[in-house]
Parts: structure tokens; C-alpha cells; sequence
């Protein structure tokens, strides 16, 4: 099956050459599902299929924590709560490789130091692009914060759809899962707990 190879796309736009052994398992997949690999509409597609999965996963090839080690000590006194809630993010499940579409709450309560907001979502994107399990990626993310800010408190709230689920198995859509992990005083202050989850929408 390895001569089943289409026009070639790695010529003159960038991109780098897809290995054959690659592409043939694709095209094998293809055809164990019932199609033809050789067909017109498929011929490129295991370029194609091999490429969005090293874009899917290209969390392997970063450290999430190097978003954190640029920090901020001059906050002006402030010494509450720091909130990103409604963060979009796609992930790929390790047991079927099908879609994890959801959003995370990620809320640190610093300790004399506080980092750039969009750093918080960097860490998110850089787990969640590995094939994963939400209460894996929850943990991840909390202790990431947890261990390179050093802040009195962490908490990561996870809401996700799980197409394992939604579109295969048991097929039932509109269901979502959802994750926490609660570190330092949110998880042993009731006071902070139930602060920090109410600003994120699950008080």
C-alpha cells in the first residue's frame, strides 16, 4: 500500500514531509473501516489526518511550567483571589482518541508574586494538547500552578463533552463532565473553598 500516494503536498509550502510508514497506517485504517484509500477524495488524506494529529498533540514537544517563570512582584498590595474562568480548550482522549471539547475556571490566590493571565491558559492548551483523561488534565494544570507559582491556594475547575461518549458507545449528547481539584487554602479554608467556587460559577 505504500505506492498509494497522491499529488505532494510537501513540496515548496512548509511543511514538513510525513514519514511513509505514517501515511500507510492511515491508509490501512481507512480501509479496515471500509473505504478505498486510493480513491480521490482520500488520496491526500493521510497527510492530512497525520499532520492534525501532530498539531493535536503538539503539547509533547513544550514544558507548560516555562509560561510560569516569568512573574510579577509589584501588585499594588493585592492579595485576593485571580480568576480565569470560560477558557476554551480541545483535548483528545487516550482511550479512543475522540474529542474532549469543554472549558476550565483556573483561580490561584498569590502569595507575593502573580503571573500574566494569559499564562494560565497557556498551561491549559500546553496539557490538554496530549492525549489525555480530564481528571488527569484537571491535576495536571493544578499542580503545574501549584508547585511553579508557589500561591496559597489553586483551584481548576474542568466542564467537558467527551465524544467517546457523545458519538460512539452509550451515544448520549448533551452530557458533560466535570472535574476539580482544590489545593493550599481552597481546599482547607471552607470559607475560601466555597468563595473561589462561587466566582466560578459552581457555588
Amino acid at each position: 500500500m505504500s505506492s498509494l500516494v497522491g499529488p505532494d503536498e510537501d513540496t515548496g509550502r512548509g511543511k514538513p514531509p510525513v514519514p511513509e510508514n505514517v501515511q500507510d497506517a492511515i491508509r490501512t485504517l481507512i480501509e479496515w473501516a471500509g473505504d478505498d484509500p486510493s480513491r480521490e477524495g482520500l488520496i491526500d488524506t493521510p497527510k492530512r489526518v497525520a499532520r492534525a494529529w501532530k498539531e493535536y498533540c503538539q503539547g509533547y514537544g513544550e514544558d507548560p511550567a516555562v509560561h510560569l517563570s516569568r512573574v510579577f512582584e509589584e501588585v499594588g498590595g493585592y492579595d485576593e483571589i485571580v480568576l480565569l474562568k470560560d477558557i476554551p480548550f480541545q483535548s483528545h482522549c487516550e482511550h479512543h482518541m475522540a474529542p474532549i471539547i469543554g472549558k476550565a475556571a483556573i483561580a490561584y490566590l498569590p502569595r507575593d508574586h502573580v503571573v500574566g493571565i494569559s499564562k494560565l491558559a497557556r498551561v491549559l492548551h500546553g496539557y490538554a494538547r496530549r492525549l489525555q483523561i480530564q481528571e488527569r488534565l484537571t491535576a495536571e494544570v493544578a499542580e503545574c500552578i501549584w508547585n511553579h507559582l508557589q500561591p496559597h491556594g489553586v483551584a481548576v475547575v474542568i466542564e467537558a463533552s467527551h465524544a467517546c461518549m457523545t458519538a460512539r458507545g452509550v451515544r448520549t449528547p448533551g452530557v458533560g463532565m466535570v472535574t476539580s481539584r482544590l489545593m493550599g487554602t481552597f481546599l482547607n479554608d471552607q470559607s475560601s473553598r466555597k468563595e473561589v467556587l462561587s466566582l466560578m460559577g459552581y457555588g
